[in-house]
């Protein structure tokens, strides 16, 4: 058996040698957790316009309002009001928890539209350098791409590196729904590669769609591709605090609270996308059934209970993931925490065989998409254990001795 331990003077030293490091980039290149971006974003025009908007001489509602009122309001609207409202207001209603999942739909394929044409421009202007333009050109080409008939995007920001959130299959008559929440240098360019194409949001979320409906072909199942926070951009100090983790959870509950119907929400969370998970965890709607990680540099707590959350809290991490030799520790803002396949942070432990590294969790074949198709699906008694025994099922409901074949 592979002991994920490693010893309290070890892991002293690598804190130490891993403080030394942020101090020196510190010094070098100043806290850049703390860089905002400067001026009004489209996001923030279209939310301002909605403000001062009016349908049939009525004021709109608050688009920051509880996501139940926000249902309730569209849910008055006739279908031509609501394509209205697009139309005025696509990035605002298209990112609007608790809007009609098929308005975001329309709402954000107006955006991209808008945001294409805009960049098709830059990709001209003789005020950029030829770098400038070619950036122009490949986001230019990745809106276009997002705009492919079929694909459903639930939100979408253009601004700075962009956010992204695609869903796979129906979500509003799912009986199971996932969430895919992915780690650093996550935007809008990397949301989907060719090579590796398992290690992005996109190819994360297509996978366990697929492995969802092979563990379970009679439960209808959607999965959302969420890489709508601003991700930590390499490992760096962003990667190493909990500041990106603290404004995504906040999106992340927001997103939750809004999603239509009542089944049961699985979230799926890789890398620094665990930190993510780990300070959402307290504020999760009760529809959260369970928090899987993988790669997990930790979860800002020294144990699952800490995470003051009713869902079942899942860990794993291939024997080949560099992550296992990160400091699991927090010291002064700096670092996770405990690391969540130890045994004395009592989250249920899953095998990852096959993994191969630190991105590879999501590979078609592996014991890692198994089981997080598995629990996608709620079929506990099926998942397969890191240490080959049947610990991590038990007291679930709907388990047995026998586990997966």
């Amino acid at each position: 058996m592979t002991s994920f331990e490693t010893s309290p003077q070890l892991n002293v030293w690598r804190a130490l040698l891993a403080l030394a490091v942020v101090f020196v980039m510190l010094a070098t290149t100043g806290w850049t957790a703390v860089r905002h971006q400067r001026g009004t974003t489209a996001l923030q025009a279209s939310l301002s316009a909605w403000d001062h908007g009016r349908l049939h001489g009525h004021r709109l509602p608050d688009p920051d309002a509880d996501p139940a009122r926000l249902t309730r309001f569209f849910t008055s609207l006739t279908a031509q009001d609501g394509a209205r409202l697009a139309h005025r207001y696509p990035l605002a209603v298209g990112n609007m928890n608790g809007a009609p999942v098929r308005l975001r739909y329309l709402a954000n394929r107006i955006a991209l539209g808008q945001a294409r044409d805009i960049e098709r421009g830059r990709t001209h202007d003789g005020r950029l350098s030829p770098a400038g333009q070619q950036a122009a050109d490949r986001r230019m080409h990745r809106f276009a791409n997002l705009m492919t008939p079929g694909r459903q995007i639930l939100a979408f920001d253009p601004a700075g590196s962009g956010r992204v959130a695609e869903v796979f299959g129906d979500l509003s008559r799912a009986r199971r729904i996932s969430v895919v929440v992915p780690g650093v240098d996550t935007d809008l360019i990397t949301f989907r590669k060719t090579y590796r194409p398992y290690s992005a949001p996109y190819g994360m979320a297509s996978s366990l769609f697929a492995a969802e409906h092979t563990a379970d072909p009679g439960t209808r199942t959607a999965v959302i591709a969420w890489a709508d926070y601003t991700a930590p951009s390499g490992i760096g100090v962003d990667a190493a605090t909990a500041m990106r983790a603290e404004e995504g959870a906040v999106r992340l509950n927001g997103l939750l609270r809004g999603l239509p119907g009542t089944s049961p929400v699985a979230l799926f969370c890789h890398s620094y996308g665990s930190v993510l998970c780990g300070v959402a965890a307290h504020a999760l709607p009760g529809r959260v059934s369970d928090i899987a990680v993988a790669g997990s540099p930790g979860m800002r707590a020294a144990r699952a209970s800490h995470l003051r959350t009713s869902a079942h809290v899942w860990a794993m991490r291939d024997a080949t993931d560099w992550i296992r030799d990160v400091p699991y520790l927090e010291l002064g803002g700096l670092g996770h925490g405990a690391d969540p396949v130890s045994s004395a942070f009592g989250a249920r432990v899953l095998s990852a065989e096959g993994a191969e590294g630190h991105a590879g969790y999501f590979e078609p074949g592996t014991d890692s998409l198994a089981n997080f198709a598995e629990i996608g699906v709620g079929a506990y008694g099926s998942v397969q254990c890191a240490h080959d025994n049947d610990g991590c099922r038990a007291g679930l409901p709907g388990t047995t001795t026998a586990g997966r074949a």
